[in-house]
């Protein structure tokens, strides 16, 4: 069985809200299970003037995504991270996972004519 990803979560310049890391440790998990590339997921929420920004880095296994979002509230900035996040996890994985197929199609003789 793979190995749980590392999470780190940080509230920067405000109290820790229990019910957002609780949301974004399950969110975190989900994506982990779904890519297991990933090796650690750092994520911060920060008061931005009226609003919030939350901030997301991804490594693992030749991949580094990184996102941020924005809303009034904390916790719709950290859903809105946690969908950013999934759709750039999605495009990396993607990516690796079909490089070789577009290889063969370009280099198959029969296309050549």
């Amino acid at each position: 069985m793979a190995e749980s990803p590392t999470v780190v979560i940080s509230f920067k310049d405000m109290e820790a809200v229990e019910e957002i890391r609780e949301k974004l440790e399950k969110g975190c998990a989900a994506l982990a299970e779904e890519f297991p590339e990933t090796t650690r997921f750092e994520l911060t929420i920060a008061p931005d003037g009226v609003g919030h920004t939350a901030h997301g880095h991804v490594t693992g296994r030749a991949t580094e995504v990184a996102a941020h979002a924005d809303a009034i509230a904390p916790a719709h900035a950290a859903d809105r991270l946690l969908d950013l996040l999934e759709r750039l996890l999605r495009k990396v994985h993607d990516k690796h996972r079909f490089k070789e197929r577009r290889a063969a199609q370009r280099d198959n003789p029969r296309r050549r004519v």
